[in-house]
């Protein structure tokens, strides 16, 4: 090897160790994932903040409102030590952008939240966990949540529509969500469900990750349809039957990874899901949660209802 070959490997490796340097010294304590509270009109609203580089400098990221899917964040803005960004309004009334502000203190985000009605609300952060995954995991004894005969085990988050006829668990109209009295963490679900043409529904996982329930036969794949996690992740294809058919879903979510297998056929393998989506009950992924059945979308029917969950 000669000197100027030399000279050319140790000055490249200089570079390329500046520039790892360089690049680590721009990460900002902010980046990474984020389970928000949003004190709003006397209620808790579950949010959920993403925040990472794009590039050397641009902070980017998404932002899971307590309704709708996860918006991309173009840009988060630092400036004196506060960070801002602003996201379109999705599902919400008015035209106005929602404006958010924030400081970090500690291993914590608050802030406040300038609404679509034009209100500002305060919200609160926490770090998200990692949630740790088990590569073998020990299942317990396969759980019936559905006896076939009551709502026993469940309740309706308000006035209730949810009837049970012949073994099955039928909302004919959209009106309360229901929810399994028992939580969980690691579990493996069985659910065989059917709805009407242009129906729509979807389970909860933990009550915070929703798999779609949807009338989507022909539809190409998303994340908002048939058996993807909505507005997170997108099944392989969709294999939905046609609307008034019995359907099924068994679901395996280990830690953030879930696989699930529509009608036989495997279309999400062990993917992470990032955070909650809209419509969680809440935003404390580190504990247990209940299954919960959405009914403010139009009518659904639900049958062998069955979990069987980890043990340690």
């Amino acid at each position: 090897m000669n000197n100027k070959f030399k000279m050319c490997v140790v000055v490249f490796g200089f570079i390329m160790a500046f520039t790892t340097l360089s690049f680590a010294q721009q990460i900002n304590p902010i980046e990474g994932r984020w389970d928000v509270v949003i004190s709003q009109e006397g209620k808790e609203l579950p949010s959920w903040l993403e925040i990472r580089h794009s590039g050397s400098r641009t902070l980017v990221g998404r932002f899971v409102y307590a309704m709708g899917s996860a918006r991309p964040i173009s840009e988060v803005k630092m400036k004196d030590g506060k960070f801002s960004f602003a996201i379109p309004p999705q599902w919400e009334s008015g035209d106005s952008y929602m404006e958010f502000e924030g400081t970090m203190s500690g291993d914590k985000l608050s802030g406040t939240m300038l609404y679509t009605n034009g209100k500002t609300y305060n919200w609160v952060a926490t770090r998200a966990p990692k949630l740790e995954y088990t590569k073998n995991p020990k299942w317990g004894k396969p759980i019936k949540l559905f006896n076939g005969k009551d709502l026993s085990g469940w309740q309706a988050m308000g006035e209730n529509q949810w009837i049970v006829e012949s073994g099955v668990l039928k909302s004919p109209k959209s009106g309360s969500n229901l929810v399994s009295e028992q939580k969980f963490d690691d579990f493996k679900l069985h659910l065989e469900f059917k709805y009407p043409k242009g129906s729509n529904s979807g389970v909860y996982l933990r009550g915070r990750y929703e798999v779609q329930i949807t009338d989507s036969k022909g539809a190409e794949p998303s994340d908002v349809e048939y058996s993807g996690v909505y507005g997170f992740l997108t099944p392989n294809e969709v294999v939905a039957k046609s609307a008034g058919e019995w359907q099924e879903y068994d679901i395996t979510l280990i830690g953030r990874r879930v696989t699930i297998v529509a009608n036989g056929t495997q279309v999400i393998c062990d993917q992470i899901i990032p955070g909650i989506t809209g419509g969680a009950l809440d935003s404390k992924e580190g504990e247990p949660g209940p299954l919960y059945f959405q009914g403010d979308h139009g009518p659904i029917e639900f049958r062998n209802i069955i979990v069987t969950p980890r043990i340690d």
